[in-house]
């Protein structure tokens, strides 16, 4: 029944050692949880079976450990689980001959303060400079920078 208890902690800490490593980096949780399955697995060693004993399951567990880390990276098993397509576009890319300062339009969306707004039969995402603005509210440009059109509500 030890060598059950030994085995399982030493399995699954070195499971979730892996799994830290390849499928999740950066969270530690995991890691710290795995190791610490590791390191009981390992002093348990010690003390049910002795010194000698002990010492080979840590040697053991060391060899296991590295030859799964390195299978996992030869593999290439993690590329399986990134992310390998990109995005190209930008952020509401506004063309500067298409809207100008002063015109008007109508809000499609509540401005809190970004929205949804109808400028020349064309919508575009727009900002406020604070003001929250109701749906069909008109509006009326008075800034195009690059990726931001700024509106104001006409009163």
């Amino acid at each position: 029944m030890e060598w059950m208890t030994v085995a399982s902690l030493i399995g699954l800490g070195l499971f979730l050692l892996v799994v830290e490593v390849i499928f999740v980096p950066g969270t530690t949780l995991v890691g710290l949880v795995g190791f610490a399955f590791l390191l009981v697995g390992i002093v348990l060693s010690f003390n049910y079976f002795g010194r000698e004993t002990g010492w080979l399951v840590l040697g053991g567990s060391a060899v296991v450990a590295g030859g799964l880390f390195y299978l996992a990276f030869r593999t290439n098993v993690w590329k399986r689980f990134s992310l390998k397509s990109s995005i190209n576009s930008k952020v509401n890319e506004v063309d500067p001959a298409e809207v100008t300062t002063g015109m008007e339009g109508i809000a499609l969306s509540a401005l809190r303060p970004v929205g949804k707004a109808e400028l020349h039969q064309k919508i575009y995402e727009v900002k406020t400079l604070g003001a929250y603005l109701e749906t069909g509210s008109r509006v009326r440009v008075i800034q195009v920078l690059p990726n931001q059109i700024i509106v104001e509500p006409i009163i």
